[in-house]
């Protein structure tokens, strides 16, 4: 494996900078392996599932995550909180701007002169930090409520009207750093209509973490050190999915979490499953994902999952000027083609 083999060139116009309303009518590339996709909307997507099929989500919650705060100096500071380290949520995994200035114990401030957050020790893998949040009182999710802003990737510059739009319809449990973007195209008339169909929709969970956005610097990738994420599987989601006709996960995060269940037995827990290339896949059949940045995890996997042809697919949906990245435009893969 080599890094350039996961590059291509992503026009910057392409990128999408506010979500597509409704939902489901972002745009689907459909893989139909050696033949030309075709090309339809993700409201098509009931054609494309059948009785017997399970649909995965994972229905887990991005939370307010990134909070814009000041040193006592006056000088700007951000924090990004990736995942909570005791039971009080008072502990996190975050990532911290200016990394090289903050201080150990250094306190930081929002605009309104309150005390929000103490800088704690560097973490093993050397990217992040050990925060404290000073509560004063609050709970976590006023805290949040009040300071914190939805955790949009850098490369949406738009601000976002409606925070709820960087939110699947069913998540459920907030923890995550960021949205699992594949779902943020279901609406519930869609589910109703697959339901109908006769698709069991399960979920699982997997907190969306630093290895979703951060990227591979090693020239051989699999030298690219997974931080771990936490992921449950229910018993009975796993074998209703061993029974089903296919499996069909919606994103690379479900994909992740049924396929770390699978291949360690351990259904609750933390993963730091890298799916490249060579990896025997155990659960999913289809993928239902959007466009990823290059030389990402997240490419690598599509690359596992249906081998270089992702290339061409890429090729096409630039072609036709699909809209990419996580408030983008989707593709279903099949893996058996």
């Amino acid at each position: 494996m080599r890094l350039e083999d996961f590059d291509y060139q992503l026009p910057p116009e392409l990128i999408a900078q506010t979500p597509i309303e409704p939902r489901d009518s972002a745009r689907l590339l459909i893989d139909q392996g050696d033949r030309e996709p075709s090309h339809k909307h993700v409201s098509d997507f009931l054609e494309f599932c059948g009785e017997g099929d399970v649909l995965v989500v994972n229905d887990t919650k991005v939370i307010p995550a990134r909070l814009r705060l000041l040193r006592q100096s006056g000088g700007a500071a951000e924090v990004l909180l990736l995942e909570r380290r005791d039971a009080n949520q008072q502990i996190w995994e975050a990532l911290i701007r200016p990394a090289k200035r903050l201080k150990l114990g250094e306190i930081l401030y929002a605009g309104d002169g309150s005390a929000i957050v103490r800088i704690g020790e560097r973490t093993a893998s050397g990217d992040t930090f050990s925060v404290s949040l000073l509560l004063g009182g609050e709970s976590v999710e006023d805290l949040l409520s009040k300071y914190g802003e939805m955790p949009l990737p850098p490369y949406i510059t738009t601000k976002l009207s409606q925070a709820g739009r960087y939110q699947t319809i069913y998540a459920n449990r907030p923890a995550s750093a960021a949205a699992p973007t594949a779902g943020l195209h279901f609406t519930e008339t869609l589910l109703e209509a697959l339901r109908n169909k006769g698709v069991k929709i399960l979920t699982v969970d997997l907190t969306v973490g630093l290895d979703t956005f951060a990227p591979v610097t090693h020239s051989d990738p699999r030298d690219h050190p997974m931080h771990t994420e936490s992921y449950r599987v229910g018993a009975e989601i796993l074998e209703q999915c061993h029974l089903a006709k296919r499996v069909i996960a919606v994103g690379t995060t479900t994909t992740r979490a049924l396929e770390s269940a699978a291949t360690t037995g351990v259904l609750t827990g933390r993963t730091n499953m890298f799916i490249s290339q060579g990896y025997e896949f155990k659960i999913v059949d289809l993928l239902l994902t959007n466009f990823h940045m290059p030389r990402t995890t997240l490419l690598m996997l599509v690359d596992a999952f249906i081998g270089p042809r992702w290339r061409s697919l890429y090729e096409v949906a630039i072609q036709e000027k699909y809209r990419m990245l996580s408030f983008g435009d989707a593709m279903l893969l099949d893996r058996s083609l």
